[in-house]
C-alpha cells in the first residue's frame, strides 16, 4: 500500500511537470500564428477547446454535468463572468506573444500568486502573515522599479495577473470540476467566437482553410488548451498541494526562457533588477506556504484544484494560457 501511494504521488508530479511544460512552451505555438489577428486566434481557441472538452465529457458520459453547471441563472452569471476574465486573459497573452512581450507574460504569471493573496485578503478577509506581506511589498516595489526605470507601468503583466486572479475568484463560486466548468465557459463564449470567425472570413479572408499549416495549427489550439488542464486535474488529485504549487513556477520560468533565449526579447537593467525582486518575493511566499502545509498536512482532493501557484486551497481549476 505505501508503495502504491508513492507511485500515485510520483505520477501526479510527472503530470504536473508535463502540464506546466506545455503551458510554459505555448508561446512558441502562438508565435507561429503571429500573422493571424489575435482576436481570430482567440475565437478558434474557444471553438476548438469546446469541441475537445465536449468530446472528453461525451467519452466519459458526463455531458449531463454541463447542463447542471448551467442549471440556474446565478450559475450562468458566474460562469459568464469567469468566461469574460479568462477570455480577456487568453487574448492578452496571445497578443503579447505576437508583439514580442513574452517577458511581460512571464512576469504576470510570476506575480499572480501574490495577486491571489491580495484578493483573498480583500474579498475573504484572509489573514496574511509577516512573510506574505513582505512578499507582496517586494512585488509592489518591483512594479515601481519597472515603472520608474522604463517610464511605463508593466500593464501587460499587471492585467494578466489581475484577470487570472479574478478568474480564480469566480472559480471558487463554481461547484463543477475544472473540465466541466471550463467547457461551460467556452460554450457561453462560442457564439461570439463564431461571429468573429464569420466576420474574418467575410472581410479580409480568415486564416482557417486558407492554408494547410494555419488550419492545422488553429485546430491544435483545442488540444493545447485542454491537455494541460486535464493533466493538472490528474496531478492535483494525487500530489500534495504544496508540491503542485511549487512545480507551477515551471510555467512562467519556461515562458521567460522562451522570451529571452528563443525570441531574443530585450532584457535590460531595470528588468534585471525587478525580476530578482519578484523571484525573491515568491521564494519568501513559498517558504511561508510550505511551513503552513507542513504544520497542517492534508491530502489534495478533486474539489481542491488550485487555480495557480500556491494559492488558497479553496481555489478550483485552472485555465492557463
Amino acid at each position: 500500500m505505501p508503495e502504491r501511494g508513492v507511485s500515485e504521488a510520483a505520477r501526479g508530479v510527472a503530470a504536473m511537470v508535463a502540464a506546466c511544460t506545455i503551458w510554459g512552451l505555448s508561446p512558441i505555438y502562438y508565435r507561429l500564428l503571429d500573422h493571424i489577428p489575435p482576436l481570430e486566434v482567440l475565437a478558434h481557441r474557444t471553438i476548438w477547446s469546446l469541441v475537445f472538452f465536449a468530446g472528453v465529457l461525451a467519452l466519459q458520459g458526463r455531458l449531463g454535468a454541463l447542463g447542471r453547471a448551467l442549471g440556474s441563472l446565478g450559475a450562468v452569471w458566474v460562469t459568464a463572468l469567469a468566461a469574460l476574465f479568462i477570455s480577456s486573459n487568453w487574448f492578452l497573452f496571445i497578443y503579447s506573444v505576437q508583439i514580442g512581450r513574452t517577458t511581460q507574460t512571464s512576469l504576470g504569471y510570476y506575480m499572480f500568486p501574490l495577486v491571489a493573496v491580495l484578493i483573498g485578503r480583500v474579498v475573504f478577509k484572509e489573514r496574511l502573515g509577516h512573510a506574505q506581506w513582505l512578499a507582496v511589498a517586494l512585488a509592489a516595489a518591483a512594479v515601481v522599479v519597472l515603472t520608474l526605470g522604463t517610464g511605463t507601468a508593466p500593464w501587460i503583466a499587471l492585467t494578466l495577473a489581475a484577470t487570472f486572479g479574478l478568474y480564480g475568484l469566480m472559480k471558487k463560486r463554481q461547484p463543477a470540476g475544472p473540465v466541466v466548468s471550463v467547457t461551460a465557459e467556452v460554450l457561453l463564449l462560442s457564439p461570439i467566437a463564431v461571429a468573429v470567425i464569420w466576420a474574418a472570413h467575410a472581410g479580409t479572408g480568415g486564416a482557417f482553410g486558407a492554408g494547410g499549416q494555419d488550419t492545422a495549427l488553429l485546430m491544435l489550439s483545442g488540444p493545447i488548451t485542454a491537455t494541460p488542464l486535464i493533466l493538472f486535474s490528474y496531478a492535483a488529485r494525487r500530489a500534495a498541494l504544496a508540491t503542485v504549487g511549487l512545480v507551477q513556477y515551471l510555467n512562467p520560468t519556461l515562458q521567460f526562457f522562451c522570451a529571452v533565449a528563443i525570441f531574443g526579447e530585450p532584457f535590460g537593467l531595470w528588468q534585471g533588477v525587478a525580476f530578482p525582486m519578484i523571484w525573491t518575493a515568491l521564494a519568501i511566499y513559498s517558504w511561508a506556504a510550505l511551513r503552513v502545509s507542513r504544520a497542517s498536512p492534508r491530502p489534495a482532493t478533486s474539489a481542491e484544484v488550485p487555480s495557480a501557484v500556491l494559492t488558497s486551497p479553496r481555489s478550483e481549476g485552472s485555465a492557463k494560457p
